[in-house]
């Protein structure tokens, strides 16, 4: 089992670049950090936060309970592209504009009780 020295000054951590934040860009963090509802972004901003602090991603991870490879991405994805959020792009549609302002638009008017209404060849 490893265990991390969290009173240790030295950063043995050389994976993930460090982080300077001015106090402007700190409140605006924890600003974003209280207003978000989605607990990955909160995860990757408490990460900036405390490697700005001198915290080491094993020490981070530790305190996140997330993987340390993990915080090295969330760390390194700020400083590269200020990224904060994740990019769950999802998958394409499969009707086109108008084939979806269609649909919205009959069911719209028109209402059924069960699903074997809707089918055509009924």
């Amino acid at each position: 089992m490893k265990v991390l020295d969290f009173y240790s000054n030295e950063d043995h951590d050389t994976s993930i670049n460090k982080i300077e934040l001015t106090a402007e860009q700190k409140a605006d963090l924890e600003a974003f950090h209280d207003t978000s509802r989605d607990g990955r972004i909160r995860d990757r901003i408490k990460a900036v936060l405390l490697r700005s602090e001198g915290w080491s991603a094993a020490m981070i991870a530790q305190a996140l309970r997330l993987h340390e490879t993990t915080i090295t991405r969330h760390i390194n994805d700020y400083i590269s592209k200020n990224k904060l959020a994740p990019e769950n792009g999802g998958s394409h549609p499969y009707l086109s504009h108008e084939q979806t302002a269609d649909v919205i638009e009959h069911i719209t008017q028109n209402t059924y009780r069960y699903s074997y209404e809707t089918s055509s060849t009924y």
